[in-house]
């Protein structure tokens, strides 16, 4: 029996027409839906309990819309969620993960998987500040992931060297395959461990109709961050300060209008290498 804990985002939908003003991104008609890579994890928890048994809690950290999404993970197999109030907590990826940590701590999970990035800001940092404040072993961009018992592991030719302290064993290893730089590598580590998935990992499920009316009836539970400590006489966590501050946010500048080169062969590959050299300063 596994205890699985997902860690979900709500983001835009990609197809989505994105409109940046100086205030932010302007999100009132935008679509919102659960982070493309989070779904690679959600799915990967839930085949990984239907092999062995266990329980799936999805949590997030967002506003009352991303209840969306969690009711979105429980129609499609979850069991239980959590939703992480941060609205007042710094915006930046260590005060969210410091709270993460915190809800995540309590639940002690056998494994907790994530995306391996969020397609909104394109970081990858949260899941992985979240296992070094557990105390995880973690291994990123994962292509392939089984659980394995430690006789199990040892039966297996070239399984990949444990990441454990000298002296210790586990009863049970996730062995992982992760994508690296276009090749792969094959790690092995003790559970309880974290883990961020890769697209190829698996092909995610959408959820039913009768796995929608069952949603409805499964724990669903919201937290304040108010309410969350770093232990016994510290600080609530949302008063901590930020360690990062974004300061400006820009769209990207518009494209400039292509241009024709006239002549022939010859006379086009000199006219373009000349626009090269003076205008893109690439040569």
């Amino acid at each position: 029996m596994l205890k699985i804990v997902v860690l979900l985002k709500q983001t835009f939908d990609t197809e989505e027409k994105i409109i940046v003003t100086p205030e932010g991104v302007d999100d009132r008609d935008a679509k919102f839906v659960i982070n493309p890579y989070d779904e690679y994890a959600l799915e990967e928890a839930i085949r990984q309990r239907e092999l062995l048994g266990g329980q799936v809690i999805v949590v997030t950290c967002g506003p009352e819309r991303s209840q969306e999404a969690l009711r979105t993970a429980l129609a499609i197999g979850a069991d239980e969620a959590i939703r992480l109030d941060g609205s007042s907590l710094p915006d930046d990826s260590y005060s969210i993960a410091s709270a993460l940590a915190a809800v995540i701590e309590p639940l002690k999970p056998d494994l907790v998987l994530a995306g391996l990035f969020a397609v909104d800001s394109g970081s990858g940092s949260a899941a992985l500040q979240v296992a070094e404040r557990l105390g995880l072993p973690h291994a990123s961009a994962v292509v392939k992931a089984a659980i394995l018992s430690a006789a199990e592991l040892d039966a297996l030719p070239a399984a990949g060297t444990p990441l454990q302290a000298a002296g210790q064993r586990a009863e049970r290893y996730a062995l992982v395959e992760r994508d690296v730089e276009g090749d792969t590598e094959t790690v092995s580590i003790p559970l309880p461990a974290l883990i961020t998935a890769q697209q190829g990992l698996n092909e995610p499920r959408y959820p039913s109709l009768p796995g929608i009316m069952k949603a409805k009836r499964k724990p669903f539970r919201t937290v304040k961050a108010s309410e969350l400590f770093g232990g016994a006489g510290s600080a609530p966590l949302d008063s901590a300060a930020p360690r990062t501050v974004r300061t400006q946010l820009l769209p990207p500048p518009p494209r400039a209008a292509g241009k024709r080169i006239a002549g022939g062969p010859a006379e086009q590959a000199a006219a373009l290498v000349e626009l090269l050299r003076t205008e893109a300063k690439l040569l």
